[in-house]
């Protein structure tokens, strides 16, 4: 394994693991948003 290969690996891992983030929290924000419009 390279030290290139290993950097790539992580890099994926980060965009991942960003994008999950990302969308979870894009969900959170309209459910309070759809919660606050429901009151």
């Amino acid at each position: 394994m390279s030290a290139s290969a290993l950097t790539m690996m992580i890099v994926g891992m980060v965009i991942l693991w960003g994008g999950l983030a990302a969308s979870l929290f894009n969900v959170v924000r309209v459910s309070r948003k759809a919660a606050k419009n429901s009151q």
